[in-house]
């Protein structure tokens, strides 16, 4: 019988694994609390809250792998440090029990404001707000005795990708010429990872002894500036390129005075306001996988985007 993987969440990442495994053979368990996420003959779907550790028994049972792939139910640091330590926790002890290694989809919050390209030997020592509550999740995977393999994406892009700068906001606007505002800076360098990039790198993780307990960078293509990205995203739809503007941080500054979901992204505006290249380069020779070219996914993304469209019009 094929090996059996589990996956929690059917965001686009747990849904972009989920799919991977099925295609090349896999049986999958799909575990969300609504039941929801793709169809596939392989892919079993569970309603199944993965914070409560009671139920993970028969949910993780003869699983050789578990990628776990759920959020905080709000982008709000207290939101996340009172759900995603205790979900963890769960999912690594439960893991331990059966003998599963556990990859993780991680961001670069750990980091925090960085000055170069980002390496996996970059010290990921940030203490405060969702910075904080990222290193600490880092750490308690170290001290679990369960093997782990985090794998550090930058923003972004791709199939399934909507609540994320280069989607929602992003294709949909400049598919439709409308005018394109960004956070930041719209000619500072800055790194986006195709997500099924980010997937193929855990599952190859998930089956090599040799990465697990390791800290990793999923494949990532060179950095580019957010003018370039609105530019080839016209491109790779055939569009003519929008007019762009930014987002002055004074004018999120003041909004987040008043409103909290925009308090929380100020925390993470260095990213767009400065240079934010990642380097994957080490992490892609030990994996043994290279990124997909930008043109490549950027058709690929705009494929599905338009696919949305059309099944609403149906």
């Amino acid at each position: 019988m094929p090996d059996v993987h589990v996956v929690t969440g059917a965001g686009p990442v747990g849904s972009t694994i989920a799919l991977q495994l099925a295609e090349a053979g896999h049986r999958v368990r799909l575990l969300t609390r609504s039941g929801s996420g793709p169809v596939h003959p392989l892919i079993d779907r569970r309603r199944v809250d993965v914070s409560r550790p009671e139920v993970l028994a028969e949910a993780f049972a003869g699983a050789v792998a578990v990628h776990h792939c759920i959020h905080g139910s709000a982008y709000d640091a207290k939101v996340w440090r009172a759900e995603l330590p205790r979900a963890e926790k769960a999912v690594l002890d439960a893991a331990g029990r059966v003998g599963a290694v556990v990859t993780f989809p991680e961001s670069l919050y750990s980091y925090g404001p960085v000055s170069g390209p980002i390496t996996e030997d970059t010290p990921r020592s940030a203490t405060t707000g969702k910075l904080g509550v990222r290193t600490e999740l880092l750490a308690q995977r170290e001290a679990s005795a369960t093997p782990t393999v985090s794998v550090a994406a930058s923003d972004f892009y791709g199939p399934l990708v909507r609540t994320a700068h280069a989607g929602e906001r992003m294709v949909p606007t400049v598919l439709a010429g409308r005018t394109m505002r960004v956070l930041g800076s719209l000619d500072q360098p800055h790194s986006f990872t195709y997500v099924p990039d980010l997937a193929a790198a855990m599952v190859v993780a998930a089956g090599r002894e040799d990465l697990w307990n390791s800290f990793l960078h999923a494949p990532t293509a060179p950095a580019l500036t957010q003018r370039q990205l609105v530019e080839r995203t016209a491109a790779a739809g055939g569009v003519p390129v929008p007019r762009m503007s930014t987002i002055p941080m004074w004018a999120l500054r003041s909004v987040a005075l008043v409103h909290g979901g925009t308090r929380e992204m100020t925390e993470t505006a260095y990213m767009f306001t400065d240079p934010f290249v990642v380097d994957s380069s080490a992490s892609e020779a030990r994996l043994g996988l290279s990124p997909t070219s930008l043109d490549a996914g950027l058709a690929a993304t705009v494929a599905w985007w338009r696919a949305q469209d059309s099944t609403r019009a149906a």
